[in-house]
């Protein structure tokens, strides 16, 4: 009896032991399961193999560059059409077609001398920016009432004073001017401009550039000072002269634009104020 309960007292230690140690590796073996990474090293040589087997990449990069830069060119040249204009003699027959869509009062163009039109255009610019007025190189009919003046008696004395009603003449072509859509016009004298050119060459100016003649004939008008009084005339032969001797002694062109009108003049100014503006826009 003695003996079996030595026995038996000898074989629990080891048993718990052996348990523990069992407890231990087991654990030891979960934790070192969460601490190793997964490899993914795996993937290396798949990727190399994939750049190994298509060598041709390159090439494709350099293909699209090159197809891109066609591309381009073929894209500027549809934006970029080249121009096609008219000669000189055949200019008349292009501003014929043209004309009517520039002006809502169409019936208006009448006033227009339809032949050799950028010619006239031309010259009489040329000579209106140094004051002389060529009217047989007008670009416009002449109108067909004549200028009057109106005799006032004054204390006893008859003076011929400025008639008012005389500017009324001018009415007609002040609302073409006005009708005119001047961003179009702008646009069509620029596109002609090789030809304005041209047949200001044929002037003798061939260094000179007819944008700056026309815009020195527009500062004329915009600089001319409308008077305040209405003028006093006399007239010593068939034609009326004005008694101040200071607006008798301006040029051919600024007593143009006094026989105007003030209101008249007033609205060519506005009209070609916005012109010259946008010429200036368009030439820099």
């Amino acid at each position: 009896m003695e003996h079996s309960q030595s026995t038996s007292q000898s074989t629990v230690p080891w048993g718990i032991i052996v348990g523990i140690i069992i407890v231990i590796i087991t654990l030891l073996w979960f934790i070192l399961s969460e601490e190793e990474p997964e490899p993914v090293v795996i993937q290396e040589p798949v990727v190399e193999e994939v750049l190994e087997s298509q060598p041709i990449l390159e090439t494709e990069i350099i293909e699209p560059e090159v197809i891109t830069e066609e591309v381009e060119t073929i894209i500027e040249e549809t934006v970029e059409p080249e121009l096609l204009i008219p000669t000189l003699d055949e200019s008349d027959t292009w501003l014929e077609e043209k004309l009517p869509s520039i002006t809502w009062r169409k019936e208006l163009l009448k006033l227009i001398i339809d032949d050799d039109m950028i010619r006239r255009v031309v010259v009489f610019t040329d000579n209106f920016s140094q004051g002389i007025l060529a009217y047989e190189h007008s670009p416009l009919i002449k109108p067909t009432a004549v200028f009057s003046g109106r005799e006032i008696n004054e204390n006893g004395k008859v003076i011929i004073k400025w008639d008012e009603t005389s500017s009324r003449r001018f009415s007609l072509y002040v609302d073409l001017l006005r009708s005119i859509d001047s961003e179009t016009l702008v646009s069509w004298y620029f596109e002609l401009k090789p030809l304005f050119d041209e047949a200001y060459r044929e002037l003798g100016y061939p260094e000179e550039n007819f944008t700056d003649i026309l815009q020195d004939a527009i500062t004329k008008v915009l600089d001319m000072e409308i008077p305040k009084e209405r003028l006093e005339l006399v007239r010593p032969s068939v034609m009326y002269q004005y008694k101040n001797e200071e607006i008798e002694s301006l040029d051919d062109a600024d007593k143009l634009m006094l026989r105007l009108g003030k209101e008249n003049l007033l609205v060519i100014k506005s009209v070609l104020l916005e012109i010259s503006e946008k010429i200036a826009r368009e030439n820099n």
